[in-house]
């Protein structure tokens, strides 16, 4: 695939982490960590093993037939195994696959496709992460407007929006860290009975684990062909992730409308260009980003569905999580990617922001206000006496001071004295930002 719709994930390599041609090399992967653990037990010869190795080459297998294949067996596997049992030395051939069964071999391959593009998520989530907590620190004490319900509220900080950002990506971090992506091995109905024919109580007991331990998955408590935790744990990271990207992407949306202008992304050659408007600079990146957030709740609803499923092995729920789960697995990768780049490329703007802070003409800090009046005109009346003081001077375009005529102590209306605790507040996101990134 070359992307031209999938925004969210065009030109950042994220295809190539779940593509066909990663899939069917996770298979064999798969194929071959299951042969040489089996050689290790002595369920089949070492020679076997090494044959299967060498035969399993992507090469020898046509991804059309591959694919045609799965319309006559419901599953890629069939058509698989016998192209690679067709490759190997035929000495080796009746070793090929042994015990096994085609939801022990995708299972398996799909979770390798997980761990290889979460494993890319969290590195780009990590440089976002980085990039914004550089933007905490320079703008730690940067007043701007704080807006609730699309209006201005009170004054916060641009270094607290941007730990507020950071607090988000680092939630992601963890929680796509916290994924447990196990192997799959349980044959027919999840009794290993085959295994066990194959060789013996014992090693078919151990075999998941020497699978796994060549493949870097975690261990399997059960077979869990009927048990659909792994990849609903999957889908729950990507939707955590994808949400807390998508949010840092609508603020920047907001901020950078022409008329507010208090961030944009960096210019480059022909990035946010219009075909029809030369003076037209687009959020590309947040616009990328927005679009991922917004593409990722209905696939994981597909994902999640697919837990309540029937059987030792479920027909229809297990074969509907495959395309649902790739989009997910590329959507979020390109939503990451295009994070990092956000977060890189965004230049601030202090200038508009002060310019901006002045728009209500001193209503800003107005909660400020009602504060210092509270003790003596009582906080009903001086909630009154302020709103409709707000509104004479948004009827009048006077300040809000002169509209009061009221005796204020120096500096009671300047919004940058009203930012609360949004540094210290800022400065425990750079904190939990230190902790996280050293953590592996």
């Amino acid at each position: 695939m070359t992307g031209l719709l999938a925004p969210a994930w065009a030109a950042t390599g994220a295809d190539a982490l779940v593509d066909d041609h990663a899939l069917l090399a996770a298979m064999l992967n798969t194929e071959v960590a299951l042969a040489e653990a089996q050689a290790e037990l002595g369920v089949i010869p070492e020679a076997a093993a090494k044959a299967i190795r060498a035969a399993a080459v992507p090469e020898h297998f046509d991804l059309a037939a591959l694919a045609a294949g799965v319309r006559e067996t419901a599953n890629p596997v069939v058509a698989f195994v016998a192209g690679l049992t067709a490759a190997v030395d035929p000495a080796a051939a009746d070793h090929v696959h042994r015990g096994s069964t085609s939801q022990d071999i995708l299972d398996t391959a799909l979770m390798l496709l997980c761990t290889a593009t979460l494993d890319r998520v969290t590195r780009d989530l990590l440089a976002t992460a980085g990039s914004l907590a550089g933007h905490v620190r320079a703008h730690r004490d940067t007043p701007m407007a704080g807006r609730t319900l699309t209006q201005h509220a009170v004054p916060v900080t641009f270094g607290l929006k941007a730990a507020t950002w950071l607090h988000l990506v680092l939630d992601a971090v963890e929680r796509v860290r916290r994924v447990s992506l196990p192997v799959s091995l349980g044959g027919a109905a999840g009794t290993l009975s085959a295994y066990q024919e194959y060789g013996s109580a014992e090693g078919a007991l151990r075999l998941p684990d020497l699978v796994a331990r060549r493949l870097g998955l975690a261990p399997q408590v059960l077979p869990w062909h009927g048990i659909r935790t792994p990849i609903a744990d999957v889908a729950a990271a990507l939707l955590v992730t994808t949400g807390a990207l998508g949010k840092i992407a609508a603020d920047v949306l907001v901020l950078s409308r022409t008329e507010i202008g208090e961030v944009t992304e960096a210019p480059a050659p022909g990035r946010g260009a219009s075909s029809a408007m030369p003076q037209k600079h687009n959020p590309v990146f947040s616009t990328l980003v927005a679009t991922a957030a917004r593409q990722l709740p209905p696939l994981a609803v597909v994902l999640f569905q697919s837990m309540a499923v029937e059987d030792e092995r479920s027909s229809g729920g297990w074969h509907a999580e495959w395309q649902p789960l790739r989009d997910a697995l590329r959507i979020t990768a390109g939503a990451a990617a295009n994070a990092a780049c956000l977060a890189e490329s965004l230049r601030v703007s202090p200038a508009a922001m002060a310019a901006n802070l002045q728009l209500t003409r001193g209503a800003i800090v107005s909660e400020r206000v009602n504060a210092v009046l509270a003790p003596s005109l009582g906080k009903a009346a001086a909630k009154r006496l302020l709103a409709d003081a707000a509104a004479e001077a948004g009827r009048t375009g006077r300040d809000l001071a002169s509209v009061l005529d009221v005796d204020l102590p120096p500096g009671l209306l300047d919004p940058a004295g009203y930012t609360g605790l949004s540094g210290p507040l800022a400065d425990r996101a750079l904190a939990r930002y230190d902790v996280v990134k050293e953590c592996r």
